[in-house]
């Protein structure tokens, strides 16, 4: 059975998280220790599908970890520690790409296909035949390939609701976006998903969306 990190943080309850910015705010290795277990692997999916490339996913997550030990003390409560660091993570991949932007002048672009390890698919799972994880995996080049030409403001949302799993309440908080503006850019991030991977598919053989880019 595999256990998804993201359904485990949130099933902890909120003490734990009081004691755990508690201990990292008197410097206790044990709640270094714990946020990283809790919140790396969640961090370096969430942030890999927003700059694309992997080696660079790495030195953002480590930026990410840095602001949240400096920053511990500006926590205040008002939403859960697992949306205060996913703002952290969206505000540090933000920048890089910006960054990239400016000094590259293009986007971090994908490397090779490669897609953040132990997130969710948007593909069915495979039967186990050569056949069907061929076609599993061609499905998520495709999707990977599109939500990296999607627009970052676009692409978060996406990723946070479709990926994550997050409800519209906590995209909301950490993208510090009304709902309203959410949940617009969510449809019109699916929607500019939807053509760019239908442009990319051939009409006689038509590859299965995933559920929420059928709808």
């Amino acid at each position: 059975m595999v256990i998804d990190p993201i359904e485990l943080i949130s099933a902890l309850p909120e003490e734990d998280d009081d004691r755990l910015v508690q201990g990292l705010r008197q410097g206790e290795e044990w709640a270094y220790e714990k946020l990283l277990e809790r919140f790396q692997v969640p961090v370096y999916n969430l942030v890999a599908r927003l700059i694309r490339d992997p080696a660079e996913a790495s030195d953002v997550v480590q930026n990410v970890f840095i602001k949240i030990f400096r920053k511990i003390d500006s926590f205040r409560g008002d939403s859960t520690l697992k949306t205060w660091v996913f703002r952290i993570a969206v505000n540090e991949a933000h920048n890089h790409y910006r960054w990239n932007f400016r000094h590259r002048g293009q986007e971090v672009g994908l490397d090779d296909g490669e897609s953040a390890n132990g997130s969710k698919d948007w593909v069915s799972a495979s039967t186990g035949s050569p056949y069907d994880y061929t076609l599993e995996n061609e499905r998520q080049r495709l999707i990977e390939e599109a939500l990296g030409e999607l627009s970052p403001r676009y692409r978060s949302v996406v990723v946070l609701r479709d990926v994550e799993e997050l409800s519209y309440e906590e995209i909301a908080e950490i993208l510090q976006l009304p709902l309203g503006t959410v949940k617009s850019r969510l449809l019109r991030g699916r929607e500019a998903l939807r053509h760019l991977l239908r442009k990319r598919l051939e009409p006689a053989a038509e590859i299965e969306l995933a559920p929420q880019l059928a709808e």
